[in-house]
């Protein structure tokens, strides 16, 4: 029995010890209730010996209800019993139609920790801890959960798990042995994967100003309006008619004319029309058009040979060609509605922009232009290009249903894996991604109708400090952290690293689940960063078994220590068997 209270310090009560030594050992992290009339107050054994137990407050039951936090503290007459089943259930959660198991509980034998999906998942979630705390192990069993509840029909579900080593791929394979509406996607970097999969295809179009600036990692504000131009000139070029070809000659023609009036030498002036040419040209515009004179013709090559007057000897015929090419009004030029293109339109688009009014011949441009030349040809070279295509348009509405259907099922589990992807680009990847799904949740008729869950594994990959913000003007995670809970955008981040990821994001977390971690600054970084965690916590989680985590946060009445049953199927996250591999 607990004997009375002795004095309360604080938030703390001591207690007087009456207990026998063999039952006082099994109390450590026990939940008891100081009654008293009208009055059930909340309490966690945190310190034992052999006079005095010191229990923390927690909160306060209001008849069935269990409110966090203590306004009042416990009568010093008050009766201190250990907490009875029914008083726990209200703190572990029922098991129903609007909840699933997170697992046991690690204190109390038998009582499964059941949150509410709403209070749990409409709220974005960081998952934490070392490599081998069974993070992905945890995130498997947690989705499998889901699923498995016979009450719930989540047929409407939008997890999208961006899997940085595709390790969930095995995890959700038997997903509609659960229930055969049920279907699991999966989305490749690797075209060696088995049949069945899908690889990766974002289309080109799709892409804004933004994108293409983390695309091609721009750097400074003036490779924006380069980057901005391009992708215009790449909308109207798509179209292959005669508006876009009489656009490109009135382009040409304005670079021509601009190096024929130059202060260069006639020598320059052959080489700089030579090289515009060369890099941009049409039937009209090419080395061997043919230009029409007064009873002759001439070659266009041929009409840039220099006389002994040291001038070109066709001067005056070229000039007069070249001016018929001019447009007066460019407003006519209008970007089509539905434009596709390649990266190869893109990059004859580039270089177009680079020889317009404004760009040409612009020193303080030049260098940044030729960063971007040579980062969107090492794209096109490079597998990368391979995952972005221009083959049709696509509106955005369609693309979101291409990803979230297999046939003619809907997926509620798609996993892009993006372990043959450099960190680089697989960063963008991802903010790509997110920025589209993000965008059409914003522009819902019905705000929040469409959820989706944005699993970031390895989040410290792609949630960084970075220098959107300073570039584009925001960081796509730090938006959804802050405006996406509105619009059913909920970001899921699984990290070994909390101090590698973003503050802002992390301070818009509402649960956390805190497994096995170790490394000081991690430690001293979460317990700086997360506003309702305690040292108490912060303790518990450095012995924490694997498979065993902490879970606080609005989903959860009081901080849970839950013990999560190994998934089934397993994920592709356990060591290397190196016995079996040696023999």
């Amino acid at each position: 029995m607990f004997g009375k209270i002795l004095y309360i310090s604080d938030n703390i009560a001591h207690v007087e010890n009456k207990m026998q030594r063999d039952v006082v050992s099994d109390l450590m992290n026990v939940h008891v209730i100081f009654e008293a009339p009208n009055q059930r107050i909340l309490g966690e054994v945190i310190e034992l010996n052999d006079d005095i137990i010191k229990i923390r407050f927690l909160g306060e039951y209001q008849g069935k209800r269990y409110l966090n936090g203590v306004l009042r503290k416990p009568l010093l007459s008050s009766t201190i019993r250990i907490i009875n089943g029914e008083e726990l259930m209200e703190l572990v959660g029922t098991y129903d139609a609007k909840s699933f198991i997170l697992g046991e509980s690690a204190i109390y034998k038998n009582f499964k920790v059941c949150p509410n999906i709403n209070d749990l998942f409409s709220n974005h979630l960081a998952i934490f801890g070392n490599s081998g705390s069974g993070k992905s192990c945890g995130v498997s069993r947690i989705v499998q959960n889901i699923f498995s509840n016979p009450a719930m029909n989540p047929m409407k579900a939008n997890l999208f798990i961006f899997d940085a080593y595709g390790e969930y791929k095995n995890a959700f394979s038997a997903l509609n042995k659960i229930n055969p509406n049920y279907e699991y996607k999966f989305i490749t970097t690797n075209p060696k994967e088995e049949d069945g999969d899908f690889l990766l295809d974002i289309p080109l179009h799709l892409l804004n100003l933004d994108d293409w600036a983390l695309l091609l990692q721009a750097s400074t504000h003036s490779q924006l309006p380069i980057i901005e131009n391009t992708i215009k000139l790449a909308r109207i070029f798509s179209q292959e008619n005669e508006e876009s070809r009489k656009l490109k000659n009135h382009l040409i023609a304005k670079a021509l004319l601009a190096i024929l009036f130059s202060n260069e030498t006639t020598a320059n002036k052959k080489n700089e029309i030579f090289r515009v040419i060369e890099v941009c040209n049409t039937p009209e515009f090419n080395f061997n058009s043919t230009i029409p004179g007064v009873g002759y013709t001439r070659v266009f090559s041929e009409c840039f040979e220099i006389d002994s007057h040291g001038n070109f000897g066709e001067s005056v015929l070229i000039t007069d060609y070249i001016l018929k090419h001019i447009v007066e009004d460019t407003v006519e030029f209008k970007e089509p509605d539905e434009a596709y293109y390649t990266l190869k339109d893109f990059a004859n688009a580039l270089e177009f922009t680079l020889i317009s009014e404004g760009f040409q011949n612009n020193e303080n441009l030049y260098g940044d232009s030729i960063i971007l030349k040579v980062r969107l040809n090492t794209l096109m070279t490079s597998k990368v290009g391979n995952y972005f295509t221009g083959s049709k348009f696509v509106p955005v509405p369609e693309f979101i249903s291409s990803l979230v259907m297999k046939g003619d099922k809907k997926a509620q589990i798609i996993n892009i894996n993006l372990e043959d992807i450099d960190d680089v680009y697989a960063k963008v990847i991802v903010k790509i991604f997110c920025r589209i799904i993000f965008e059409f949740s914003k522009g819902l008729e019905k705000r929040a109708s469409i959820p989706f869950h944005l699993f970031l594994e390895e989040a410290h990959r792609y949630i960084q400090k970075d220098t959107d913000t300073f570039l584009i003007g925001y960081n796509i995670f730090d938006r959804i952290a802050k405006e996406g809970r509105k619009y059913g955008v909920i970001l899921d981040i699984i990290s070994q690293r909390p101090v590698e990821i973003s503050d802002t994001v992390i301070a818009q977390c509402s649960n956390f689940l805190i497994f096995k971690m170790t490394h000081p600054l991690d430690i001293k970084y979460i317990e700086e960063m997360l506003p309702n965690i305690s040292s108490d916590i912060v303790e518990k989680q450095k012995i924490l078994q694997p498979g065993t985590c902490v879970g606080f946060g609005g989903a959860f009445k009081i901080p849970m220590i839950v013990k999560l049953e190994m998934p089934n199927p397993m994920p592709y996250s356990s060591n290397c068997d190196v016995s079996k591999c040696w023999n």
